[in-house]
């Protein structure tokens, strides 16, 4: 895996709603093999600042972007880059648990097929279980829908199937909030194992759990970054007076 000091890097972007800026003059570098967190109160631009590092604003259709995101040193809007391949390497995991409506075999093994994988499909799927802490839960269960699973079991399916596809970062936006506590626990565990392996960004609404897991943390409010750095530096010894609010409860 990789072992350079930043992965995804962004520089001066600004991300615009039909006009309407909701990340403005953003420059944040992401170090990698590390757990980043984005934290900051609602509607502060923290999702649309994380699905700008894959192109996923893409999808949405209303949106605009200026400045530059790179990977690995690359900038991944410049023309001729895949959006595709950048998802690849670059994987997300959504707030709500989203598996397909398919086997939870399927549910790994389906992104790896469609890109044309040709090496033994059961050994990747039991791997990227094992490795999402599932396999020994479902692996009498490979051929029943994923949707019969719990909530927590679905979304660890679903890093499961962001991990199948061999990704260098694994973006996850609000993973935990549509879970109860123990499941919760049960994705900080997984996260800090995975992170041996990966760089990890997670955008969280609990400040709590950024300060259990994450190594970095971003500070954002009303679209701007207000203040990076070391996770322990942002919760104990802000430089910012709106960081010590926020961290503090007096506001958000």
């Amino acid at each position: 895996m990789v072992n350079e000091q930043t992965i995804l890097e962004a520089s001066d972007v600004t991300i615009c709603y039909d006009g309407v800026a909701a990340v403005r003059n953003v420059s944040l570098a992401v170090p990698a093999q590390q757990i980043t967190a984005i934290i900051g109160p609602s509607g502060c631009g923290k999702s649309t600042l994380l699905r700008a590092f894959n192109r996923m604003n893409e999808l949405l259709g209303n949106v605009t972007m200026v400045g530059t995101i790179r990977y690995r040193g690359k900038n991944i809007y410049a023309r001729g880059v895949d959006p595709v391949e950048i998802r690849r390497e670059v994987g997300m995991v959504f707030q709500k648990p989203n598996p397909f409506p398919k086997s939870v075999f399927k549910n790994v093994s389906w992104g790896p097929e469609i890109n044309g994988y040709a090496g033994d499909l059961n050994a990747l799927v039991e791997k990227a279980l094992q490795q999402a802490a599932l396999w020994e839960e479902v692996r009498d269960k490979l051929q029943q829908s994923g949707l019969a699973l719990s909530g927590g079991q679905q979304q660890r399916l679903c890093i499961a199937r962001a991990i199948a596809l061999d990704p260098q970062v694994i973006l996850l936006d609000e993973p935990c909030s549509a879970l109860d506590p123990i499941s919760t626990g049960r994705i900080e565990d997984l996260l800090f194992e995975l992170k041996k392996h990966y760089t990890i960004v997670i955008v969280t609404h609990n400040m709590q759990q950024a300060a259990r897991l994450s190594d970095f943390t971003a500070f954002m409010y009303q679209g701007e970054l207000v203040e990076f750095g070391p996770t322990g530096n942002i919760f104990t010894r802000p430089a910012k007076r709106q960081t010590e609010d926020y961290v503090t409860g007096k506001f958000g």
